[in-house]
């Protein structure tokens, strides 16, 4: 009867103490997510500087009409989407993204899109 009281208070005793082992690493491995939100925030920073400044050279490109276009950069990666009314100006849109410093690669999903001049329709 000892026997199995004391078998009984080795197991609990062996529970509390997985119990608190489990706990200390599941505190432990919160700490450094508390940490990575700081360089992820950073990120997102320097991600939106690159996006304007690619939008800004856009924009200062003679003759490039940016009000359709969308910028969105990720680590250097840049995505251009949206319309612009005249073809030549995808291929420009690309050309002037890659030569912004900062950019390394660029997705081009630019489209043709019709200029709108108050065509009458829609009433």
């Amino acid at each position: 009867m000892k026997t199995l009281n004391l078998l009984k208070a080795l197991g609990l005793v062996l529970c509390v103490a997985t119990a608190s082992s489990a706990y200390a690493q599941a505190s432990d491995a919160q700490a450094p997510a508390a940490t990575a939100a700081a360089p992820a925030t950073s990120t997102r920073t320097a991600d939106r500087k690159l996006g304007r400044d690619v939008r800004r050279a856009l924009g200062r490109t003679q003759g490039f009409n940016v009000s359709n276009v969308f910028v969105r950069a990720r680590s250097g990666a840049v995505t251009l989407s949206g319309s612009v009314p005249d073809g030549s100006m995808i291929q420009q849109a690309g050309d002037v993204a890659k030569g912004v410093p900062g950019v390394t690669s660029v997705n081009n999903r630019l489209t043709l899109g019709l200029p709108s001049r108050g065509s009458g329709g829609g009433g």
